[in-house]
């Protein structure tokens, strides 16, 4: 083998301890570990005794599964509660196992559960979710990864017994009641192993009751309090918040333990509610010494080299050329290149140009900040920019990647200031075709810094602009818009996907309180730059694989069959169109004419969340699956490497090719790596959003009583989720408050239809809603339905 056993096995056992690990043989592994053919036989044997070793399993069908113990004690009540439960659950068979499934465990209030499949040890992943009775839960936290044991299916007229039994009859049952009906004949299993833990760092608030010390964890993963093993030792006072690590996560019959990390102040304190998410999240907050005096050190050498005030004299370019020629880096700095970039930029990483060539073709220049000049492989700036692997935008707070010195200095592209790029140009014909693609270490002098405001204000007026903005740059503005619109034009024709969901931006005093909203406006000027990028994202891409090297690709699979059929439902549901889950798989552009459709009418927000929802997330990979919603077959991400690590991943590769090395990129590490770059990001953005409804909920706290228009973006048995249309905060309108009707909950079209009146409550209606109670630490808005509200649109109906 050309590594040890014991590293093969290491990298085997990372591998299948992910969420997202697909089942796959031994065979495959020899193709996902990067070792010739003529090593299968030593892998395989490396397996076998993996296996006896307890490390891992085989399926029925020889799949390599994690290591699940079966028949595992601790499922069972230690207080011997389980008599009276078991004897309910009597009709399931354990040890007529039908399969072991891995997925995504959520646990209900009741403190039931449920797990969407993703992996199943037999191939065949079930389209609903797999019930978990409370008692066969195990320690399982919501959003953990776990393994689960389907044992069958609940026997009918046993389970109706249960509920006549277990629920009285009013109307707030009545509504549990069709809850546990739904889940009739589904599967049911028990947890058997926790895979992966969601987190083990919680934040909440310090309870203090018959001098034993608790922690009430915020939102709700957790109902109960959790009891504190180190209380004594702590400086926090009754009420305050604080961050904790569980060191034993409650099950059905234990209340599990945690420890103080951090006491983070008295509720209210102003940034609590950052520091709040920052600990949750487990956001770094600080850049180590040695990243920040490695930065420093590169921004001294460069500012040697090429001063910011450079270009003096005829005799500084002379000096600036040969200093470039030198170092084999175009120079670009007497080209008209620009940025573009919103009002508020935290960076600017990105610029553009575009030339009319003599055959009559465009050559559209991207240029990228050179941030791989500065952060070499594996320096302190490398390894901490790689363990962030993102940049975190909060609504008061920026988490750079890299050092602000680097990002907001030498990899930022300031007007009249030379700066490194990476430039790809890329020609075009005059229809859109790209015929070819060129990368060059660069160096440029953008001529102007704009926003997209001021950019679009030039497009609807130009007239305005003649006087004050050089011909040259009006010219390229013009020329570029036009230009953009084509390819953006193309890219629909080749069956690229839009969703159209408004943008609210929260707007902040200097606290960081809000103090209103605004609906992100999106422009021509926005398209025009996210055109060039996609453009440059999808050319660099096609011209890494077109030199047979294995990549980090940004990749997007096709929604599922099963949130396909639930989509398809939908539409049919809106009487929209008569649509089925097989239409939509075989003719992608149906979609698209769906959602031209609906643009402009009252089901518009309706069709385009719910179609959001059936997406899958965006992940980087080095399979080579393409990007479902850009309709293409090979992209990558390249342009803003001071915010995203893979894009530092795709210039390292062609630094490589520029220098005539053949990149080694192993498929094994590639693997892992844009399985931690996926995790970051989703972390980043999960933060983000969370922060944002802690402000949110607030603001609204000083808003009791006072009404506002929502629109519906989720129903479930138990309420409907409303989203306020000018002020974005979310909550719930309880289902046993919706007095003008007595509600059904239809699980397939997630609609809730009155018995009485017939009325229906879906995705995209507009309510009118009364703000009656906001908890912070339990992170809920509580609204009260005033009345529906008529919308003025047409309806759609897409023609074929």
């Amino acid at each position: 083998m050309t590594f040890s056993p014991e590293v093969i096995r290491n990298v085997i056992l990372k591998i299948i301890s992910k969420p997202n690990y697909h089942p796959v043989k031994t065979k495959d592994f020899i193709k996902i570990l990067g070792l010739p053919r003529k090593d299968t036989g030593l892998l395989r044997k490396l397996i076998t005794k993996m296996t006896s070793n307890g490390d891992l399993e085989y399926s029925k069908k020889h799949y390599i599964l994690p290591q699940i113990k079966r028949n595992d004690k601790s499922t069972k009540s230690p207080n011997d509660k389980s008599e009276k439960t078991q004897s309910e659950f009597s009709n399931f068979d354990i040890d007529n196992i039908q399969s072991i499934l891995t997925g995504r465990f959520q646990r209900r209030p009741s403190g039931t559960g449920f797990v969407r499949p993703r992996t199943a040890s037999d191939g065949n992943i079930p389209t609903d979710d797999v019930f978990i009775p409370a008692h066969w839960t195990k320690d399982a936290a919501s959003g953990d990864t776990v393994a689960v044991e389907v044992i069958g299916k609940t026997n009918k007229n046993q389970n109706n017994y249960l509920i006549k039994k277990k629920h009285k009859k009013n109307r707030k049952n009545q509504n549990n009641n069709t809850e546990n009906k739904n889940s009739t004949n589904k599967l049911r299993g028990r947890v058997v192993k926790i895979i992966e833990r969601a987190s083990n760092r919680f934040v909440g608030t310090y309870i203090v009751s018959d001098d034993w010390a608790f922690v009430q964890v915020d939102g709700s993963i957790f109902k109960h309090q959790i009891p504190l093993g180190d209380a004594s030792s702590t400086s926090a006072c009754n009420g305050d918040k604080i961050a904790v690590e569980m060191v034993k996560f409650p099950t059905p019959y234990n209340d599990g333990e945690a420890v103080i990390v951090e006491v983070l102040g008295a509720h209210g304190s102003p940034g609590l509610d950052t520091l709040l998410i920052m600990r949750q999240f487990e956001l770094p907050e600080y850049f180590s010494e040695a990243a920040l005096s490695a930065a420093r050190t590169e921004v001294d050498k460069f500012f040697k080299m090429f001063p910011d005030d450079s270009f003096q004299n005829d005799s500084d370019k002379k000096v600036i050329e040969e200093k470039l020629a030198s170092m084999n880096r175009l120079d670009l700095t007497n080209e008209i290149i620009i940025t573009i970039d919103p009002a508020d930029a935290r960076d600017f990483d990105d610029a553009i140009s575009l030339k009319k060539l003599d055959n009559g073709n465009f050559q559209l220049g991207v240029h990228i900040a050179d941030v791989t000049f500065f952060v070499t492989k594996m320096s302190a700036v490398d390894k901490e920019a790689k363990d962030r692997a993102t940049s975190v935008y909060l609504p008061d707070h920026v988490i750079p990647m890299l050092p602000e010195v680097l990002s907001n200095a030498l990899a930022s592209l300031q007007p009249n200031k030379i700066r490194f790029t990476k430039s790809v140009f890329i020609e075009f014909t005059p229809s859109g075709v790209r015929v070819n693609s060129e990368v060059y270490r660069s160096a440029i002098c953008s001529v102007k810094r704009f926003n997209y405001d001021e950019v679009q204000e030039f497009f609807d007026s130009p007239e305005k602009f003649t006087e004050h903005w050089h011909p040259d740059i009006c010219k390229l503005l013009q020329e570029l818009h036009e230009f953009t619109l084509m390819l953006r034009r193309r890219r629909f024709e080749r069956g690229s996907l839009e969703l159209d969901i408004p943008e609210t931006k929260i707007e902040l005093d200097g606290n960081g309180n809000v103090t209103g909203a605004q609906v992100y406006p999106y422009y021509d000027s926005n398209r025009l730059i996210e055109e060039c990028m996609l453009a440059a994202n999808e050319a660099v891409a096609e011209f890494i694989d077109s030199k047979h090297i294995l990549f980090l690709r940004r990749i997007h699979s096709g929604p599922s069959s099963r949130k396909l059929r639930s989509f398809a439902s939908f539409v049919r549901m809106l009487e929209i169109a008569n649509l089925r889950a097989d239409d939509l798989f075989q003719d992608r552009f149906i979609l698209q004419r769906l959602l031209n459709a609906v643009k402009g009418t009252s089901q518009e927000y309706a069709v385009n969340i719910s179609l959001l929802r059936s997406m899958q997330k965006a992940v980087y990979s080095p399979e080579a699956e393409g990007h479902y919603a850009l309709a293409s077959k090979c992209y990558c991400h390249f342009t803003s490497p001071i915010r995203r690590y893979p894009d530092i991943i795709i210039h390292r590769i062609l630094d490589e090719i520029l220098d005539g090395v053949n990149p080694k990129c192993e498929l094994r590490e590639l693997v892992l790596l844009g399985e931690h770059c996926s995790e970051r990001e989703q972390r980043a953005e999960e933060a983000e959003r969370e922060l944002k409804k802690l402000k949110l909920i607030d603001y609204m706290s000083k808003k009791i009583g006072e009404k506002l228009e929502t629109v519906i973006t989720n129903v479930e048995s138990y309420g409907i989720f409303v989203l306020g249309t000018k002020i974005p905060a979310e909550g719930l309108v309880r289902v046993e408050g919706l007095t003008d009707d007595i509600y059904k909950y239809q699980r397939d079209t997630k609609i809730l239809i009155g018995l009485r009146k017939n009325n229906v409550l879906r995705i995209g209606d507009r309510l009118l809603v009364e703000v009656i109670r906001t908890d912070f630490d339990a992170r809920q808005i509580d609204f009260r339905m005033v009345k529906r509200i008529n919308s003025n649109l047409p309806a759609a109906k897409l023609r074929d």
